[in-house]
Order: C-alpha cells, then sequence, then structure tokens
C-alpha cells in the first residue's frame, strides 16, 4: 500500500506490535482520517480536517506501561486510544474485554481498540471524558456506617480477619446484656442493650449467638460468651459513654 512505512525487522515482539498498524490505519482511513507512524514518539496520527489529532498506541497486551502512555497522550489531545490484539480464549494477562477493564479506560478518558486475528479492528470505548453516575444509595449506606459504628477498632487493608462493623457491635450489645442479666424477653432486652433492631439481630442469629429459651424469650449461647472474649475490646469500647472513646 503506497505511502505506508515498511515494518522493520526488529524483535518478535516489535515485529508483532508493528503487525497491529496496517489494520488500525485502514480502520481509521476508511473514516476520512489521514494517517502517519511514529510522530514525536507516538505509534499512529491520524487527522481529519479541523478536528483535533486523534493518537493511538499500540501494543501486544493491556498492561499498565500502555495505560501510562496513554495518560501522558492526552496532554497532547483528548482523543486517545490504546490499542490491543484481542485476547486468545485462555491467553496471558488482563482480557482487554472485561468490564472493569473497560470501566478503567472510561475513568481514564481513554479509547479502547480491538485488533482480531483477521486484521479486524473494534472500538470498546471511545475516550470521552469520564461522569461516573452517583450511587446514592451506596453513599448513604457507607455514611450510615460510618456514624453507626464506636471507635475505629479494625486495621485498614486487613485480610482474613471478622471486621467489627456496626451490625456486630450491635450483636455484642445484645450479647453483653444477656452476659450481665441472663435470659431476658425481648422488650426487656431493647431497654437494657439501646439497640432497636435486636429482634432481626437475635432472630437472624448470623454469628451463632443466641438461642430462643420460649417465645420473645433469648439467652446467650456458649458461642455467644466466647464472641465476647474474642471481641473483648470492642465490648469494652461500647460500654464506655461515646465521650469517653
Amino acid at each position: 500500500m503506497p505511502g505506508v512505512t515498511q515494518i522493520p525487522k526488529a524483535s518478535a515482539a516489535s515485529q508483532s506490535e508493528a503487525a497491529l498498524y496496517p489494520p488500525v490505519k485502514h480502520f481509521l482511513e476508511a473514516q476520512g482520517y489521514t494517517v502517519k507512524a511514529e510522530i514525536r514518539g507516538c505509534d499512529l496520527v491520524g487527522c481529519r480536517g479541523n478536528e483535533p489529532p486523534l493518537i493511538v498506541e499500540l501494543k501486544l497486551r493491556f498492561t499498565l506501561a500502555l495505560l501510562l502512555q496513554g495518560l501522558d497522550r492526552l496532554a497532547l489531545t483528548e482523543r486517545v486510544y490504546v490499542a490491543v490484539p484481542r485476547r486468545p480464549r485462555h491467553g496471558r494477562g488482563l482480557n482487554p474485554e472485561r468490564s472493569g477493564v473497560r470501566r478503567l479506560c472510561r475513568r481514564l478518558g481513554l479509547g479502547l481498540m480491538l485488533v482480531g486475528r483477521s486484521g479486524a479492528v473494534t472500538i470498546l470505548e471511545d475516550p470521552v471524558p469520564y461522569r461516573p453516575r452517583p450511587a446514592k444509595r451506596r453513599t448513604e449506606l457507607l455514611l450510615g456506617e460510618f456514624s453507626r459504628r464506636r471507635g475505629d477498632l479494625n486495621i485498614g487493608g486487613s485480610r482474613g480477619v471478622p471486621i467489627v462493623t456496626a451490625y456486630r457491635q450491635d450483636a455484642l450489645r445484645c450479647a453483653q446484656a444477656l452476659a450481665d442479666s441472663g435470659a431476658l424477653r425481648l422488650r426487656d432486652l431493647r431497654a437494657a442493650c439501646g439497640v432497636a433492631g435486636a429482634a432481626s439481630i437475635l432472630q437472624r442469629n448470623v454469628y451463632g449467638w443466641f438461642e430462643r429459651v420460649e417465645r420473645g424469650t433469648y439467652a446467650l449461647t456458649d458461642a455467644g460468651h466466647a464472641g465476647l472474649a474474642r471481641f473483648a475490646e470492642a465490648a469494652a469500647l461500647l460500654s464506655l459513654p461515646e465521650a469517653a472513646e
């Protein structure tokens, strides 16, 4: 094809990356772009009329290095794509067709192209400013959990350890009241521990801490005593006035 730069005989990796150029060039030329390669470090630059330039960076795999390269190109134009081959079904590395990868590209304002084995080019994402839809309900749940928790008894980044959530704290309040007074009717338990949702906590019995001894009356199980011992620090905090935390 006249005007197409010849692919240099370099390493196998660079030949493979260079093989992405002709199909992407053809794809863009079919849409009216004039395309040239290796313009001031950019793998591919396309221009069409008075529009801002379009830049495409080509790589064999979807990697952090590719994203960083694309972000750097956003200083030149808002129309930046990253292009990678369509990954084989059992290929290595990140699959660019995964929803999380596509969402990441949208968040960064990068477009995403796939080049198939036949040379077909597919646009998965266009480079548009990312405007996340506010998740009002999730924000309410986040702030609700934050305000209901007493103290800060967890360590951020921990794995494999139980989290002292607001729900667990309420369960500990119920357990402590039963440990102090023995079996209680729900009405008396609510008054003793101050947990409005005590009935739901005892009936669901998520942690196995409670048992119904008769209709409307509950007691603490051995697992409940063990839970109070395991979360002794949290239980002690809950017994303090809030100002003393």
